[in-house]
């Protein structure tokens, strides 16, 4: 049998004894974030319509936003109202999260956005604008703080319908009783919907097309994607192009803009952001 030279083993050694740290190195690193995760500093947790759903809307890039030290949970789901959200049974989730959050010291955000499908001709999903929807929202924002939580009302982001050139706004009513709402209840207020509209109307329509799940076909008819009642089908996000949800471009957009909002109104949030292109 062939013997090895000293300069021969010395170099495997090395070679085991590199490989050997680097693995030790990858096994602490991943500890230390399955560790991170299982007990997170903060908690965001996103509750709305498919305009902060997952594949829809902004929530997910807003989640992808913060340090890893936080749990940002993506309870959006598409179709939903003020009313369906709870009636559903989805809110029961977050009393479950605040609750884990208080027994263990963790602070949580609850971010809160509702307006599309509060408007008329939603069937199992309207809500009154005078009297049931400020009423669903300051129930929200009240349960949050009994759960130990801080509740962030969210106004609605803004859909992205011209005619000639100027921007609709028909949820500028629900944006208006959301700001009252968080008047009233002394709540953090997002105004989402004035500064995403403005934005909007800032890039005019070609940009704004252009933040759509999908690119838009040929010709767009605007009246065909004007139509609030048209626009968000109760269950799964929609993967045709259309003026209301938003693809990754939009999403990242808009994530922004939430961002600069929430550092905006609440500073302590800040140090959990990365970095700019982290």
């Amino acid at each position: 049998m062939k013997h090895l030279s000293f300069t021969s083993r010395l170099r495997t050694f090395l070679r085991v004894g590199s490989f050997s740290i680097a693995l030790l190195a990858s096994s602490v690193v991943n500890a230390q974030m399955q560790t991170t995760a299982a007990n997170p500093q903060l908690r965001v947790i996103l509750v709305g319509d498919s305009t902060m759903a997952t594949k829809s809307g902004y929530g997910d890039a807003l989640c992808a936003r913060f340090k890893p030290e936080v749990d940002c949970v993506n309870l959006a789901r598409g179709g939903r109202s003020s009313g369906s959200f709870r009636a559903e049974g989805l809110w029961n989730r977050v009393q479950e999260l605040l609750t884990q959050s208080a027994s263990s010291g963790i602070t949580s955000y609850v971010l809160i956005q509702f307006g599309h499908n509060d408007q008329p001709g939603k069937p199992g999903r309207s809500t009154d604008l005078v009297t049931e929807f400020p009423m669903n929202m300051a129930r929200y924002v009240n349960e949050v703080k009994q759960w130990g939580g801080v509740p962030v009302l969210v106004t609605p982001l803004t859909r992205r319908s011209f005619r000639e050139g100027v921007l609709e706004n028909n949820l500028k009513p629900w944006a208006d009783a959301i700001e009252k709402v968080a008047q009233q209840t002394q709540a953090v207020l997002l105004p989402l919907n004035a500064e995403s509209h403005a934005a909007v109307q800032a890039m005019g329509e070609a940009e704004a097309d252009t933040l759509a799940v999908a690119p838009p076909p040929p010709k767009v008819e605007a009246t065909a994607s004007s139509d609030p009642n048209k626009l968000e089908p109760q269950g799964a996000a929609k993967s045709a192009f259309d003026r209301t949800h938003v693809g990754v471009k939009g999403a990242a957009y808009f994530a922004n803009m939430v961002e600069r909002q929430l550092r905006q109104h609440l500073a302590a949030i800040s140090v959990f952001f990365k970095l700019a292109g982290e």
